[in-house]
């Protein structure tokens, strides 16, 4: 679906259509909410067709952007949109959903949206992780636990067979890869682990420490993973600072999973909290 009007309105609404919650039944829903609400879309496009960046927003005269999506698509279209001077509205439509969740519960893009026209949404600035060409809005998990989000890309694809296999091979790697240890602030085992997941708080950054042999026997579960996640494995909960510095014990390359989406980073990370430069619209809670 991709919808324009001629005149300059000031919503826009993005959204995922390779989500596995997609379909176009719920997105029609979403823009006839938005109408209801008073912020009718002027522009409605899958997020595979390119999103603006900050300039090219204010160049069109845009107030309000919504993002429906999964934690990956948010992050992204967000990150792209930092010093843009109107405001982004985060729509749950994906996996885990994890910074919506944050911000609004388990409210769905309907009570989300009719909050908005109830005025009871407000802008805000939330505090974020950054690194080395890295931006969290929601966590970040280092080490060999991330190829968990290999195991995920499956999920989006619903092919069973792929994620069984991916599972199994992600538990492989979380338990003999190389592991992850917490320099700074010093804490944690010194044989280091499997998955250091790094989550932003409103004065720092949240660390826990996964374990090879709980991170590695959760997702050996095979077929459990479709609907259970690593977070809920044993961990040690390593306290929260404002700059954390990783190190791969082996000197290899770090494996990264930020806001679901993998990546590879250097033997050696520091990351620090920092406010996102952009206002996100959400229930005050001190972010």
């Amino acid at each position: 679906m991709n919808t324009t009007r001629s005149d300059r309105s000031t919503t826009w609404l993005i959204y995922n259509g390779a989500s596995g919650s997609h379909d176009d039944a719920a997105l029609n829903a979403l823009v006839e909410a938005m109408g209801r609400a008073g912020h009718p879309p002027a522009n409605v496009l899958d997020c595979k067709d390119g999103t603006p960046g900050a300039a090219d927003a204010d160049a069109a005269g845009i107030g309000l952007i919504a993002v429906h999506g999964g934690d990956g698509t948010l992050s992204r279209t967000i990150g792209g949109l930092e010093g843009f001077s109107g405001a982004v509205l985060p729509l749950p439509g994906g996996t885990y959903n994890l910074l919506a969740r944050d911000i609004f519960g388990d409210r769905d893009p309907l009570a989300i949206v009719g909050m908005l026209g109830e005025g009871r949404l407000h802008p805000m600035r939330r505090t974020c992780i950054r690194g080395r060409d890295t931006l969290a809005l929601a966590e970040l998990l280092a080490g060999p636990g991330a190829k968990w989000a290999d195991v995920r890309e499956e999920l989006r694809d619903a092919n069973i067979g792929e994620v069984i296999s991916k599972g199994w091979d992600a538990a492989a790697n979380s338990t003999v890869g190389p592991m992850v240890a917490l320099t700074e602030p010093p804490a944690g085992r010194e044989e280091g682990y499997a998955g250091v997941r790094l989550v932003p708080r409103p004065q720092g950054i949240s660390i826990d420490g996964y374990a090879a042999e709980g991170l590695g026997d959760y997702v050996q579960q095979g077929i459990a993973i479709l609907r259970r996640d690593f977070r809920e494995g044993p961990h040690d909960e390593l306290g929260e600072a404002r700059r954390v510095a990783l190190r791969s014990l082996d000197g290899d390359s770090m494996a990264l999973m930020i806001d679901g989406e993998r990546s590879e980073g250097a033997a050696e990370q520091v990351f620090s909290l920092d406010t996102l430069k952009v206002d996100l619209l959400g229930i005050a809670d001190g972010r």
